[in-house]
């Protein structure tokens, strides 16, 4: 699936869009600064694929810092059938730099 960029994430969320946001940063880059994302650390992701069972049609967006991290979250989920995954083109950086702290 295709990935999604910060300025259409920022759009769907304005709407109210009911969106499933996972960030897969480490705990202390979620607390310096997170959009409100479901925080699962990439690492701690292989343990938390069961609890995402029910997800699986469903549209997952991942984030992390630059977007690397959340490419492999990506990854591993589409490779354990999740066919849905956008990954945040820039991550947080280009977030920040689009909108500042908002």
């Amino acid at each position: 699936m295709q990935d999604i960029t910060v300025q259409e994430l920022k759009e769907r969320i304005d709407k109210g869009e009911k969106l499933t946001i996972i960030d897969v940063r480490e705990p202390h880059e979620y607390e310096e600064f997170n959009i409100g994302a479901q925080l699962i650390p990439l690492g701690t992701l292989p343990s938390k694929i069961a609890d995402l069972e029910s997800l699986k049609n469903q549209e997952i967006i991942v984030h992390c810092r630059s977007g690397a991290r959340s490419a492999n979250a990506k990854m591993f989920l589409s490779d354990n059938g999740f066919d849905q995954v956008r990954n945040l083109l820039g991550g947080m950086l280009a977030w920040r730099e689009a909108f500042g702290n908002k």
